[in-house]
């Protein structure tokens, strides 16, 4: 991916920041920067309030997503250390967890384990425009601008400070948006090589605040009860009443990312916040979604609801008719082959397991 070019600013080398990149920091740094910058109006920005946004920006893809970072990437330990010892939700809202790590952050304990931070990236992200690996150099070097730098170094009373060079400030700002992809667009690539095998990985880079509705999946189930279909809680086996119900994500959705509809199962309200993003036990559980898909695929299909809903199951690898016409064994075999795989991945991500 290209970022905007320009003919006054040394856009060449901000293109290049991420060349031979071996961990996430780069791509948090910018980001840090850019959020401080435009977000905040901040043209000059200590190290400790860009690991507050690093920290932030990383905390759902570790916490919440269980990605992979890579082999002993200490940004990544950090991070799960914080999550465990003050016992922050994983699900915590951005506001909230931005307004506990700057509290955190003043802790000697907290800043002895982020300094890590400071001890390498704010020079090495500088070094398309300075070429020197001598860290003192670099601070030295970025006080003209050097080559015309993103921002310059500065150390006052043991700390590091950013300056951002004033030439790029209006750059910065018109092009945030595309800035912003441009790092998202290479952390991507940095997480799939680690990740090779978890679905949607652009998506789990931010946790949005808001998911989609799942009205149109409420309908199937709404349809399939007042046709007839008996449909009891999974976990708790208690009988669920048309529109009295919650939707649950067999495997959670901070796994698939998606709404499809096999993976949905009517629940009762309390199980949300019990099973949150834990896994099922797959031999216990699976086989009475299974059923009930099946029965509920058969009223709907029965009374001519061929809307594009039940395309989802094609991801299963066969029709909606083809799915309500299976014996069970076969029926069995397509839930089977369709969640194990998925569920041993999510295993070995981290994710835990759960029975009611």
């Amino acid at each position: 991916m290209q970022i905007p070019q320009s003919h006054i600013l040394t856009t060449r080398y901000l293109n290049r920041v991420f060349d031979k990149t071996v961990a996430t920091y780069k791509y948090y740094w910018l980001l840090g920067i850019l959020d401080l910058f435009v977000k905040q109006g901040k043209t000059r920005m200590n190290v400790w309030e860009i690991m507050v946004t690093m920290v932030a920006n990383a905390w759902y893809p570790v916490n919440y997503f269980r990605l992979s970072f890579g082999k002993s990437e200490s940004l990544y330990e950090a991070i799960l250390a914080l999550q465990k010892e003050y016992n922050i939700p994983i699900n915590v809202s951005v506001r909230d967890l931005t307004d506990l790590l700057k509290e955190l952050i003043q802790r000697p304990d907290v800043r002895k384990r982020l300094n890590f931070l400071q001890m390498n990236i704010p020079f090495r992200f500088l070094r398309p425009w300075i070429d020197t690996s001598d860290d003192r150099q670099t601070v030295i070097r970025s006080q003209t601008f050097e080559n015309g730098c993103l921002y310059k170094l500065e150390k006052e009373h043991g700390t590091l400070w950013v300056e951002l060079n004033p030439a790029w400030l209006d750059y910065l700002r018109e092009n945030y948006d595309i800035l912003s992809a441009f790092a998202y667009w290479g952390l991507t690539g940095f997480l799939q090589v680690r990740n090779p095998n978890v679905p949607n990985i652009p998506n789990k880079l931010v946790k949005r605040e808001e998911r989609n509705s799942l009205s149109a999946q409420h309908k199937f189930w709404n349809t399939a009860m007042s046709h007839g279909l008996e449909v009891r809680c999974l976990y708790t086996g208690a009988l669920l009443e048309e529109h009295a119900y919650e939707l649950d994500h067999f495997i959670p959705w901070s796994f698939v990312s998606h709404d499809l509809l096999w993976n949905l199962m009517p629940a009762d309200p309390s199980i949300n916040s019990s099973k949150s993003n834990r896994l099922p036990d797959l031999n216990l559980y699976l086989p009475k979604l299974a059923e009930a898909h099946q029965t509920a695929l058969r009223i709907n299909l029965k009374i001519g609801k061929q809307d594009k809903l039940l395309e989802d199951y094609l991801s299963m690898g066969h029709t909606p008719q083809e799915i309500a016409d299976m014996d069970r064994e076969h029926l069995m075999d397509c839930f089977f082959q369709t969640f194990t795989p998925m569920h041993q991945i999510a295993l070995n991500m981290g994710f835990e397991t759960w029975k009611y």
